[in-house]
């Protein structure tokens, strides 16, 4: 049985959601003919009028509580309006996964967009820190509308990418211009040097950078210090030496690291600090889901710890 295709649109009121979502239907390579049932979760400022949705083949359903997200009501929907896909204006104060969980059987989640007002990011990371991160986490595609030249450098500094590195990310500016987040965060190493030096304070900038564009370093030689992790998931001959990051909050510390082919990786133990030298491949590997980085040591030396163990990103 065919699957339906499932793209979930995720922000904070007043995001610019359904611009976006307009966007996107008035696209004809999107739309090209096939019906599109439009799940409105919350009413915004903008809203799609009815020539607007007869030239889209789009019907609107008002979700209006939680409880009426349930794959019987769904499946409801679908043998009522038959859609060939289906669009997600969604609650930014609900849980993505109270949405997958009420997906029918033939519902398959393509894509999440998540739409951020730039000039509000602050405010909202302030107060509804882990609700921001999780809507940049789980997305795909990242916009940012209404972007100062200052509000750009904030998100910089910041480091958006940190937080999701696999994403797409855009800043839209109030002139209409875009730009490419990933391509233009200015990176502090040599990516053109013969052996690529990591500083121990930029551990965290080059793994998002790595994962983010492994094809960047394939070929490439790196050398920087990390910490050992040896154990279950890790094939014989190999280790992953890397460092512990904290992304957004403390309760967000997690373990970045590579994979790292090694000969005398048995000698080592989970938690010695290395000082890695190594070569790096690009690999499609379960853990990355699809291709990553993969390292190949030149050499693998004792060292010291960091002064200050723990990685930040920006």
């Amino acid at each position: 049985m065919e699957s339906i295709p499932v793209y979930v649109f995720t922000g904070f009121l007043e995001s610019g959601k359904t611009r976006f979502i307009r966007e996107i239907l008035a696209d004809p390579g999107f739309t090209s003919g096939e019906k599109t049932l439009l799940l409105q979760c919350e009413e915004g400022v903008e809203e799609l009028s009815e020539d607007e949705l007869l030239d889209y083949m789009t019907i609107i359903a008002p979700i209006e509580s939680r409880d009426a997200l349930s794959p019987a009501a769904l499946k409801k929907l679908e043998q009522q309006h038959k859609p060939d896909r289906v669009l997600v204006e969604y609650n930014g104060l609900w849980k993505l996964e109270e949405l997958e969980a009420a997906f029918p059987a033939r519902w398959e989640l393509y894509q999440i967009v998540t739409t951020v007002d730039a000039s509000t990011f602050a405010l909202y990371s302030n107060n509804l820190g882990p609700m921001m991160f999780e809507h940049i986490t789980t997305a795909d595609l990242v916009v940012f509308n209404r972007c100062t030249d200052e509000l750009k450098d904030m998100l910089y500094q910041k480091n958006i990418r940190a937080m999701n590195p696999r994403a797409t990310i855009y800043l839209d500016s109030v002139d209409g211009s875009s730009e490419d987040y990933n391509q233009n965060m200015p990176l502090p190493f040599d990516v053109e040097a013969d052996i690529i030096d990591i500083a121990d304070p930029d551990y965290g900038l080059w793994y998002v950078d790595a994962m983010g564009n492994p094809g960047k370093y394939a070929g490439k030689t790196v050398r920087f210090t990390g910490m050992v992790f040896r154990g279950e998931g890790v094939p014989s001959g190999y280790l992953v030496p890397g460092r512990f990051g904290m992304v957004c909050c403390a309760e967000d510390v997690s373990f970045l690291g590579f994979l790292c082919e090694y000969k005398g990786a048995n000698t080592l133990q989970t938690r010695d600090w290395v000082r890695v030298t190594a070569s790096i491949t690009v690999e499609a590997l379960a853990q990355y889901r699809g291709e990553g980085p993969v390292l190949h040591a030149v050499e693998v030396l004792p060292a010291e710890a960091p002064a200050e163990e723990l990685v930040y990103f920006n």
